[in-house]
């Protein structure tokens, strides 16, 4: 089942991929990102162009230019990341995409999206890039 947007899913892999990098502070490059990823190199240049703009990222042109955290990897959590990419209502919408859907209106899944949903927010809350980076290093796990 697929909650989020490829978007969503290919900037956050994409993070993590920065993230999980021996040097934090240094710049990564697009088309190694996209080749380890096995992600199109202009879908993802639109997307980090997207955190870029949003100041998630920072991106530097030239032949050891890529991009680059903004901040700790610890001080960046999902939840912003998926706000950028998804919409800042991300959490408060309807999973059928009904508009006012809510407590005194509600679609047929309201009930179990309502608590599915409040889980997601609190891992994506508490959830930072650090975390998942670290998991990648320690555990050679497969972005």
């Amino acid at each position: 089942m697929k909650v989020l947007s490829n978007a969503s899913i290919y900037g956050l892999r994409a993070l993590i991929y920065v993230a999980s990098q021996k040097n934090d502070s240094a710049y990564v490059g697009i088309k190694e990102i996209s080749d380890n990823l096995d992600i199109s190199f202009h879908f993802l240049t639109k997307i980090l162009q997207t955190l870029s703009q949003n100041n998630i990222l920072s991106s530097y042109r030239g032949p050891n230019g890529g991009v680059a955290l903004t901040r700790p990897p610890e001080q960046i959590f999902l939840v912003e990341v998926v706000k950028v990419l998804e919409g800042q209502d991300f959490f408060d919408t309807c999973m059928l995409g009904l508009p006012g859907c809510g407590e005194v209106a509600p679609c047929p899944m309201h009930h179990f999206w309502k608590d599915i949903k409040a889980v997601f927010l609190h891992e994506f809350e508490t959830t930072s890039l650090a975390d998942l980076g670290a998991k990648i290093k320690a555990r050679s796990m497969r972005l």
